[in-house]
């Protein structure tokens, strides 16, 4: 048995990590050679303004006296330069954003998952190709452009991180300290020659991060006052730092402006996913190098944005976000960012023909670098019989294309070149996604035949060991073979010589030879394969189909409920039908009425809306009162049955009660605190602190009765879970609790059913009780359907009020309880917990279960499994490495 579960560990462990290393490698590649034109750039410096968080129609449109909230940018549109939409690319969070903005390329998952701070992968930005960079604002941001540059000569300038707090009484201050800090800046250069000297160099960048915005919308939402009170402070402040440029460089005209946004919001104040509101963004762009402001009579845009932002006579340039990258390059004369996949956008540009060619050429010849670096990369790694091409782009077609469009230039032929540096760049941006997938199909399948092989063996070994279905059927016991070992060894030896000469990494080396032990692990159960199909042939052929189709309903009905909920909410009310097919509704009514009207009653919660719910504290409070009311009732009933009924317990359960008041009192006074912006009160955090830690330590002091403990560790959990609530999704484990304690006295019911003996009462049953192994039975098929149940309850566990992939679908004011202070781990751990105490509830109900049925936990674990590997072999070939986090979460899970 040792054996059997290192293996599964093995097994799953490289199953796991598989998706992360087939779908999430990054796809960055090194060793290409910067490219930037040679021709005078328009401008000597930059201004970067990326106003976090700030939607396009919050900027646009107008007040409701018809009032712009930003009059300056609006100047702008109208006089001085070029406007439009800057269109991001989900996971629509800070750190891609701002990557694709200053870097040309989306980041892929795998980066954003090994780190916030800092890069987790090396690669190449404007402003390591500016000769000098000086930024200000947050220190998560400016600290990803400022590790492992090569040189020193990007500055940061950063508040400390704790100023970042969701219940400040004004966080615009994140916003002016910004302005405030850049101005003091200017002001001490005129006095330090060194300074000074630097500030007038060319190719030198400023980049201002404004974080107010994204943390108001957070706190108060977009549609809020505080939230369009800061665009006035933002379009103000930007409006005194320009004055400012053109006044320490005395009107020379050589500084281009751009002001953006890395991502947009949500009207519930949240981002990530790939809703219009959290992937349009502002976009407006003036000075050296940036074409004036053009009338026109008619724009084609599907939208009806230019009539709501009275802009339809302003001629609207919409860019993809990554595009920025090329076009501020090109505006200071740096090489473009190695590893930018974005194309320059010359709509924007006010120069001549030939440096918007030479610029386009440029681009062409900085994309092709990355497409020919990865397709060296890849060659030399396969045997050149087995290497098959991008055929798109061979190496005379790019000649060619480079040939004509160099030519195209010197006959002045420009439209004519940019049409085909496009081309160019478009098709090797298709060879870098071909290389980057070259051998996901291989890997995928050799990595499903070994999990394929696990789950096959996990099924056999349960047939063997826990069922009678093979039982009275002749056994005849064969003499091993050696061949079988043997050719198996012979595989594995072909199989690690066919990689080593393609010198593959060592990974693969583990995906290719893990079917090897698996499938050999099957083949030695040859018997026990036999006697299941003789077994199975015995059996009646409808009846075993009538099984398949239900088992195989089930598993899709699982596996479609990680992407529509309402799969749960169907799924629950089958269940509620399940006394009716069987005896239970004659033989236990009470039982059975509690089973159908607490399913029905949580088949109501996967309707309700993940996102985008006001906050209803009364809803927090009702599921306080509940519980209170609840565990009165429970109190009162055990003082009445128990002689026995001690002071220590009774104090336990007093003191749990205590914690739900106060759970109850900190909810209430911090959603008041907040909205009068006097921020978290430090006793409600401590409480609430307290509260979390003693959540873990109480239920261990409660009595071992069965009931008895699964009622403590209800109300610990739940103390803890309402400081994490703001809505209806208090009453969740409250519900789900009330069905797990009927489903376990129906399956007692289903097991006197079927003629088992039960001894035991439910109300005698002991946590510690430790069945002797001579009283475990044998699984029978209604088995299978508990398995089924506890998987299904983990799941709606999981995706009963949100979704597990996704922290989007969860609000953050969630944990404002316990900090406001902007902390991503330590904010994703406590909403984590959130999302699992609920899957703790279940697990105690199974447990309970499975010492009410005197079924060992180890047949019992190995049917969950079997149920939830073929799950994840559905979701293998679903997972996708782009959308946002969402998407890749669900599909990933």
């Amino acid at each position: 048995m040792l054996l059997f579960f290192i293996l599964g560990l093995l097994v799953h462990f490289v199953f796991f990590a598989s998706i992360f290393d087939i779908y999430f490698t990054s796809p960055l590649v090194h060793g290409m050679t910067p490219q930037f034109t040679s021709l005078p750039p328009p401008a000597r410096r930059l201004v970067l303004f990326v106003a976090d968080g700030l939607r396009a129609d919050a900027l646009y449109e107008l007040d409701e006296n018809g009032n712009s909230r930003a009059p300056f940018i609006r100047n702008i549109i109208m006089h001085e330069g070029s406007w439009g939409i800057s269109h991001t690319r989900v996971p629509t969070e800070s750190r891609p954003g701002h990557v694709a903005l200053i870097a040309g390329f989306y980041e892929d998952v795998s980066a954003v998952a090994k780190g916030w701070k800092e890069n987790p992968v090396e690669f190449d930005s404007l402003l390591n190709e500016s000769k000098y960079t000086w930024s200000w604002g947050s220190p998560d941001i400016l600290s990803m452009f400022a590790k492992d540059v090569s040189g020193d000569h990007v500055f940061i300038h950063a508040y400390d991180a704790d100023d970042e707090d969701f219940g400040a009484q004004d966080v615009t201050k994140l916003d002016t300290w910004v302005f405030d800090n850049v101005k003091e800046f200017f002001h001490a250069a005129r006095n330090n020659q060194s300074l000074f000297s630097k500030l007038n160099e060319e190719k030198i960048v400023f980049f201002l991060h404004l974080l107010g915005l994204d943390t108001n919308g957070h706190a108060h939402r977009p549609s809020s006052r505080e939230y369009k009170d800061n665009i006035k402070i933002v379009d103000e402040g930007v409006k005194e730092i320009v004055s400012m440029f053109k006044d320490f460089y005395g009107n020379d005209g050589k500084t281009a402006f751009v002001f953006t946004a890395d991502h947009g919001m949500t009207d519930w104040g949240v981002h990530g996913a790939g809703h219009p509101s959290e992937t349009l963004t502002p976009f407006v762009t003036w000075g050296a190098g940036i074409k004036y402001p053009q009338k026109v009579s008619a724009q084609r845009f599907n939208d009806a944005f230019l009539k709501e932002w009275k802009l339809e006579t302003w001629k609207r340039q919409d860019i993809h976000q990554a595009d920025v990258a090329p076009l501020m390059a090109s505006l200071i004369g740096v090489p473009f960012p190695l590893n930018s996949v974005g194309i320059l956008p010359l709509g924007y540009l006010n120069n001549t023909d030939l440096f918007k060619a030479e610029s386009m050429f440029t681009n062409a010849l900085q994309v092709l670098e990355q497409f020919k670096v990865k397709m060296t990369q890849k060659k030399e790694v396969t045997l050149s019989f087995l290497f098959k091409p991008f055929k798109l782009l061979s190496e005379s077609k790019q000649l060619n294309i480079l040939r004509k469009a160099r030519s195209y230039i010197k006959q002045r032929k420009y439209d004519e070149a940019v049409s085909l540096c496009k081309e160019l760049i478009h098709l090797a941006l298709r060879g870098l996604s071909y290389y980057h997938t070259y051998d996901r199909f291989f890997l995928g399948i050799t990595v499903v035949l070994g999990f394929v092989g696990w789950t096959s063996y996990a099924s056999l070994l349960i047939i063997k060991s826990h069922s009678s279905l093979t039982r009275g059927v002749s056994k005849e016991v064969k003499k091993t073979s050696l061949l079988l070992p043997y050719g198996f060894v012979a595989i594995g030896v072909l199989v690690v010589f066919f990689l080593l000469i393609q010198a593959c990494p060592w990974t693969y080396y583990v995906y290719c030879l893990l079917p090897v032990p698996t499938w050999y692990a099957v083949l030695r159960e040859f018997q026990v394969i036999q006697d299941l199909v003789a077994s199975l042939l015995r059996f009646p052929p409808r009846h075993f189909v009538g099984y398949l189709l239900v088992f195989t309903l089930g598993i899709e009905v699982l596996v479609l409920s990680f992407f529509y909920r309402c799969m749960l909410t169907a799924g629950l009310i089958a269940f509620a039908g399940w006394p009716f097919i069987t005896q239970l509704w004659t033989r236990a009514k009470s039982t059975s009425l509690s089973w159908i009207f607490f399913s029905l009653l949580l088949a109501a919660f996967p309707l309700m809306p993940v996102v985008g719910r006001e906050p209803d504290i009364s809803l927090v409070m009702s599921a306080g009162l509940l519980l209170l009311l609840l565990s009165l009732f429970v109190v009162t009933s055990l003082t009445k049955r128990k002689d026995s009924f001690v002071n220590e317990e009774l104090f336990l359960h007093l003191l749990q009660m205590l914690s739900t008041v106060l759970s109850m009192y900190v909810v209430y006074s911090t959603h008041n605190s907040l909205l009068k912006k006097q921020g978290l009160p430090r006793i409600n955090q401590i409480i609430s602190w307290i509260t979390l830690a003693s959540s873990f330590v109480l239920p261990l002091l409660s009595p071992t009765v069965l009931l008895e403990r699964l009622f403590s560790i209800l109300l610990s959990l739940m103390s803890t879970y309402l400081l994490l609530s703001r809505g209806y999704e208090a009453l969740f484990p409250l519900v789900l609790s009330c069905l797990m304690l009927a489903w376990i006295h129906m399956e007692q019911e289903t097991l006197q059913q079927s003629g088992v003996s039960c001894k035991q009462k439910v109300n005698g049953i002991q946590f510690i009780y430790n069945t002797d192994i001579t009283q475990f039975r044998q699984l029978c098929l209604d088995d299978i359907r508990r398995a089924f149940f506890l998987v299904f309850f983990l799941v709606t566990a999981f995706f009963g009020t949100g979704n597990i992939a996704s922290i989007n679908s969860f609000d953050l004011t969630s944990v404002y309880c316990f900090l406001t202070v902007f902390s991503p781990f330590m904010m994703g751990a406590l909403m984590m917990w959130k999302i699992l105490i609920p899957f703790v509830l279940v697990m105690c109900a199974f447990e309970a279960v499975q010492l009410t049925t005197r079924l060992s936990s180890k047949s019992l674990f190995l049917m969950v499994l079997v149920i939830s590997d073929i799950m994840a072999l559905h979701f293998f070939f679903l997972v996708r490495d782009y959308g946002s986090w969402l998407d890749i979460g669900t599909r990933s899970f």
